[in-house]
This record gives C-alpha cells, sequence and structure tokens, in this order.
C-alpha cells in the first residue's frame, strides 16, 4: 500500500507527495524506480534510490521531529534499518492531509535531479563521520553517490534538498542492452 501521490504534468518532471510515516521511505524507493525505469534509466536506481532514502530520513528525522505526529527519532531510526515496517495506525495517520514532504524527479538530459521538500527551513549538516554511531552519514552517502548535492530555502518556508546524478551512462548502458537484445 503507498502513502504517496504522484504527479506528473511534463513527464521529465515528476513528484510524489508522501506522508510523514513509516511508509515514506519505502514510497520515495518505489516512485524512484518507477520513475527511472520509465525513463529507460533503471541503471541509476540503485544509486538514486540510496539518495532518495536517505533525503527522505533526514526529512522525517529532522524536519518533522517537533511535530507530535511524527514518527520518533527512533522510530525512524528502526525505519532506516528495515524499510518494510507495516503502517502504524494512529495520529500519523490523521497527518495525511497535511502531507509536508516531497520527492521530485526531473529528468533534463544528461543529468537526473533528485529533490526532497520539506517543512523545515533548517539546512541540512554533514557532521563529521563516526564510523561507530549509527546515525550521521547519510549526507556523506548522499555526496558520494551523486555528482553534486545542495539545498534552497523555500518561498515562506521549508527547504529543498537536491543531489544531480549523470544519465548519458545510464543512458549508453540501456541503449546498449536493447541493441544487444534485438
Amino acid at each position: 500500500m503507498s502513502t504517496g501521490t504522484a504527479i506528473a504534468v511534463d513527464p521529465h518532471v515528476v513528484t510524489c507527495t508522501l506522508a510523514p510515516r513509516f511508509e515514506a521511505v519505502r514510497t520515495a524507493r518505489e516512485f524512484a524506480r518507477s520513475t527511472l525505469h520509465g525513463w529507460g534509466l533503471g541503471a541509476l536506481f540503485d544509486d538514486v534510490a540510496l539518495v532518495a532514502s536517505e533525503l527522505v530520513t533526514n526529512a522525517l528525522r529532522h524536519a518533522l521531529e517537533h511535530r507530535p505526529d511524527a514518527p520518533s527519532a527512533e522510530s525512524v531510526r528502526i525505519l532506516t534499518e528495515s524499510v518494510r515496517l507495516p503502517a502504524q495506525p494512529g495520529p500519523a495517520q490523521a497527518a495525511d492531509a497535511q502531507l509536508p514532504i516531497r520527492i521530485s524527479l526531473v529528468h533534463r538530459s544528461p543529468q537526473v535531479v533528485c529533490a526532497v521538500s520539506d517543512p523545515s527551513s533548517r539546512g541540512p549538516v554533514a557532521r563529521e563521520p563516526d564510523f561507530v554511531a549509527e546515525s550521521g552519514r547519510g549526507l556523506h552517502l548522499v555526496d558520494s553517490f551523486s555528482r553534486a548535492w545542495g539545498w534552497h530555502p523555500l518561498a515562506g518556508a521549508g527547504k529543498v534538498v537536491w543531489a544531480v546524478f549523470e544519465a548519458e551512462n545510464a543512458e549508453v548502458e540501456m541503449a546498449g542492452r536493447h541493441r544487444r537484445s534485438a
């Protein structure tokens, strides 16, 4: 069962609104999979899915931490260890009408941009890597798996955190597969 609603006006700009619930990370990954495969860029899925997971997890953990209906930090930590948690009934479901987190994928050859917006105006801060800690390496992963990343405040309130991926190699790889299978 999905917690997101996908919107597509331009077939190369697709957005999915995510509920502030456990399923948001899984929904973001499913959204990335179906969108990238639809664009013929399935080869990018692993990198984009990892970054999308990190950005959505950060939005759940940090941007929504002061909301009474948001998942607790401990719940989000458990979520990151096992993305297939069942739906949690309760106050979080009442927040569905607000749906404050959005993931967008934009394909402008030769690049794909993954952007996650949330209601917090506080920008992400990469911490010193602590290889013993259970968290704190997410932005380092985003940096490692994308060509570039950054963030911008949104008008009024909120922010968008984005990461850029090179699609050119994925497009060439997919074209080669199609030629070999024909």
